[in-house]
Order: structure tokens, then C-alpha cells, then sequence
């Protein structure tokens, strides 16, 4: 086990891509093992010090960032156990990166599914987030993909589950841990979104326990090993950037896209990803043959087999035709280099847009929205006059086929950070009007607990502290992660 308490070298893990400032803690401690990891969780738990898990430091949301106490890092616990052909699965440990476990897959002919901008994000971040990125279109958030965990709770004790092996009710919410000892918790009250949501803690009546610890945020427990779902590597895929001279159009394609994709999978999109016009301005600083007067572009990729690009590609030029696009506007990637460039210029936003935080100096504020889709061109439009209305610089990109779109405002002033932080609001509040979710795949971290509450009211969230404590009774874990630590007194 190694620990560093030296500030100038432990303060990289008092960040990640929030811009969250002031985290503190007295040591980052690096386990190498779960026996290891188990000793520190007890030793913490008997003197009430705050443990907060540490992944790659790609959270939009804060949730990594200490205010007390110490680190706990993954990135020891890196181990690929198996990437099994005949089983489908992988097994790993939390602190392996995306990046390995894919191209580990790759060399077997297999598919991990998740596709999030970061590839340097730990899997086990994935998890506790219910990640999901631009593939979940086809394919889901991480949640349907996890068929075992392996945790440790705050108590030092272990808990393995595997899918369908235990059931959580109203009735009888008792979760069980490998010793034999019973937790009786209760379960939240709330009625979950219908969209794909990382938002709080998943409650249902009669679901699967394994669910309750994916989302989580690490308040819960810290995963330490993961068994996955994977799938046949796709033999190849068609990518698309399609350019828009008015961004109502591209919207409109989007929806189309979404539907035909829907109707028959075998012939549908693997994702659907938008960018606004201010999106593709960045884009164009990084590419000059960004066309000119772009207002609006889609990007969306296909799984194909060799030899159908020219059936694929016609078929979608009918689409796009419909929508005020031309052929000209239009980017097919011819191989296997280009489609990787396209995915690499789709990635380049949101680190883009990370970039200019940086620059300004102010927080950004930032939505994760997934609404119903019948509601979809109505949350559209409202974001196009809310932002028009505002006046401050702001980049929109994202999940548009699952009807998720990231929106992020640029303060530069106090002032603008003050108006920023009313327009998210009502965002969000239109948004959960809607029947939506304040956090479809980046979870709540430190930095939208009001965006959770305005979702769930504060009893929601107070139910979703009174399940914390009774999992972590010394209330250490991830404090501050998807609530105010103080609610933990009330509960």
C-alpha cells in the first residue's frame, strides 16, 4: 500500500473537469488489493474520517474532490482478470481505464458497449455513475451491461452480487452481505424517470439489488471488482457528419434518424450526436473544412458489414435530403481512419469546451437533460430562446437521438456567473416538467444537489440520505456526492 500526504504532490486529485475549487485532504492512499482497501475503509470508519474514491478525474460534477479527510485511489486496482469469447464477459478491477478494456476487447473480436468521451475514465467510475456515452443509443447505459460487483462497505465487510441473484422490495428491503449480516434499509418512495437517468440512488419496487450500488456515486460502498456484457465486435461502421444551415433542421433530422432507427434496429443508427452552431465554431478552429454557415450538424455512425457502405450511405442521403441538407454538406467516412478521425473530432467539444473553462477562470454550468420523446423538439426550442434571451456564450452538443442534450453556459463576469446559474434553473425545471432527469449519465456529485431536489423534492432526497446511513452507519463515504453531507443528521 503506498501513501503520499505531501500537498504539492497529492493536489491533482483535488480536481477533475468540474472546476470545482477548494478540495482538500490529508493523504491520497493507493490500495493495491481488496484486503488492503478493506483494513483503511475500517480504520476510517472507527475514527468518522471522510473517505472520498478517486477514478481518472473525468467528472463533470465534482464528485472525486475531497473536502476533508482522505483519498482513496482506484488506479492501483487495475488489474484485466478475463475477456472471456464463450462467456461474452469481461472481468476487471474498478481502476481499469476504458481505453484498456476496449482495446483488450478489440484483440478478442469483442465489444464493450460504453463509449464515453473519456477514455481515460475508470470503468469503476463508469459503473458508479451509470455512465453511458454516444453508443447508448443502441446499446444502453452501463447499467444493463454489469452482471457482477464486488464492493467493500465503510464497515471494511464485502458484498458480491450478481444479476437475478437477489431481489429488493418495500416490503422486505434487506440487503445481505457475504458474512451473513443483515442491512434493513428504506427504499425511496420516488417514482424514477422514464428516460435513461443517473440521477440519485435507483429505486424500485421488486428490482434488482445489484442496481442500488451502480449510480451510486461511491456513498454507498467502493466497487472493486466488475464483471461486464460484451458483444461482437461490429465488422465495420458507418460514420456520418451531416452539416445543417439551420439548426431547427438538424433537429429535425435527429428526430427522424431516432425513429427510423427504432423501427428497425438491423438498419438503425448506433448513435445520433448533435452540435449546435457555436459547437461547430470550435470545431471549425480545429478543421477549416467545417463548412461555412453551419448552424447545426449531426453526427451518427451505423453497424454495417464490409461491402454496404454505398447501400448504407444511399439510404441515408434520402434521409437527408428530406431535411435541407445537400450531398456537398455531407461527410462519409470512406475507412477505417476517417470513421476514426469523425469520433475523435465529435470528442474534441467537450474537451474543447473544458479548455476555455480553464481560460475564463469561472465555473461552468452545465446540463445533462434527457427528456420523454414526445417532448423532445419542445425542450429544443426552449433551450434556443432561453439561450437567445441570455446573452452569454454557450456551446450545445450531445445524445440527441436519445434525447439528451448537453448544454453548457460560459460566465465570464460575476454577473454572468450569477444569470448563468438562473437559466440552468429553469432549465432544469423544464426539463422535469417534462417527465425527464436532471442527470442522464453524469450523475449529481457536489455540484447539483439543487437540480436533484428540484427533480425528487426534498423528501426524495432526504429518503436517498436515510439509505445512506444505513449502508455506511459512520457516514464517511463519498460526502457531499448527490447530497449535502448535513442531510445525514436529519436522516
Amino acid at each position: 500500500m503506498i501513501i503520499k500526504k505531501d500537498q504539492e504532490i497529492i493536489k491533482s486529485y483535488f480536481e477533475d473537469v468540474s472546476n470545482l475549487k477548494g478540495g482538500h485532504a490529508t493523504e491520497v492512499v493507493f490500495p493495491e488489493n481488496a484486503g488492503e482497501l478493506s483494513v483503511i475503509l475500517k480504520e476510517a470508519s472507527a475514527k468518522k474520517t471522510p473517505v472520498t474514491i478517486s477514478g481518472g478525474g473525468t467528472s463533470t460534477t465534482g464528485s472525486r474532490i475531497p473536502f476533508g479527510g482522505i483519498v482513496v485511489s482506484m488506479e492501483k486496482m487495475n488489474r484485466i482478470h478475463d475477456i472471456s469469447e464463450g462467456s461474452m464477459t469481461a472481468k476487471v478491477q474498478a481502476g481499469v481505464t476504458v481505453d484498456s478494456l476496449k482495446d483488450a476487447c478489440d484483440k478478442k473480436g469483442l465489444f464493450y458497449t460504453s463509449h464515453p468521451t473519456e477514455r481515460s475514465a475508470f470503468v469503476g467510475g463508469t459503473v458508479a455513475t451509470n455512465a453511458s456515452g454516444s453508443r447508448s443509443f443502441k446499446y444502453g447505459p452501463t447499467r444493463v451491461w454489469v452482471k457482477r460487483l464486488k464492493m467493500i462497505l465503510s464497515s471494511g465487510e464485502t458484498l458480491d452480487l450478481g444479476r437475478g441473484e437477489r431481489t429488493l422490495t418495500r416490503k422486505d428491503p434487506v440487503v445481505k452481505l457475504d458474512n451473513g449480516r443483515e442491512i434493513r434499509i428504506t427504499l425511496p418512495t420516488y417514482s424514477m424517470p422514464g428516460t435513461k437517468s443517473s440521477a440519485g440512488y435507483f429505486a424500485k419496487d421488486g428490482m434488482d439489488l445489484i442496481d442500488l450500488f451502480i449510480g451510486q456515486e461511491g456513498t454507498l460502498s467502493v466497487i472493486t471488482d466488475i464483471e461486464l456484457g460484451l458483444v461482437r465486435k461490429p465488422e465495420d461502421i458507418f460514420s456520418c457528419f451531416v452539416f445543417f444551415k439551420k439548426e431547427e433542421d438538424s433537429w429535425e433530422f435527429a428526430d427522424e434518424a431516432r425513429r427510423i432507427s427504432e423501427a428497425d434496429p438491423g438498419k438503425g443508427a448506433l448513435s445520433i450526436e448533435y452540435f449546435s452552431g457555436n459547437a461547430l465554431g470550435i470545431l471549425k478552429a480545429k478543421n477549416a473544412n467545417v463548412p461555412a454557415g453551419a448552424m447545426g450538424a449531426i453526427f451518427f455512425e451505423e453497424e454495417i458489414r464490409p461491402g454496404y457502405e454505398l447501400a448504407a450511405a444511399d439510404r441515408w442521403l434520402k434521409v437527408i435530403s428530406r431535411h435541407n441538407a445537400s450531398s456537398e454538406d455531407t461527410w462519409v467516412a470512406m475507412n477505417e481512419k476517417e470513421a476514426k478521425d469523425f469520433t475523435e473530432l465529435r470528442h474534441m467539444i467537450p474537451e474543447s469546451v473544458n479548455e476555455i473553462v480553464k481560460q475564463i477562470g469561472y465555473q461552468k454550468f452545465s446540463t445533462d437533460i434527457a427528456v420523454p420523446e414526445d417532448r423532445f423538439l419542445e425542450i429544443m426550442r426552449f433551450y434556443k430562446e432561453t439561450f437567445d434571451k441570455g446573452g452569454i456564450d454557450n456551446v450545445m452538443f450531445g445524445h440527441i437521438g436519445e434525447c439528451h442534450v448537453h448544454t453548457n453556459l460560459l460566465p465570464r463576469s460575476e454577473e454572468e456567473l450569477a444569470r448563468s446559474r438562473e437559466m440552468v434553473i429553469a432549465l432544469i425545471k423544464k426539463g422535469v416538467s417534462m417527465g425527464g432527469t436532471v442527470s442522464a449519465e453524469h450523475g449529481i456529485g457536489k455540484t447539483k444537489h439543487k437540480y436533484l431536489e428540484i427533480m425528487y423534492g426534498p423528501q426524495g432526497v432526504l429518503e436517498m440520505a436515510r439509505l445512506k446511513k444505513a449502508i455506511d452507519p459512520a457516514c464517511i463515504l463519498g460526502l457531499d456526492n448527490i447530497f449535502p453531507r448535513e442531510l445525514l443528521k436529519c436522516a
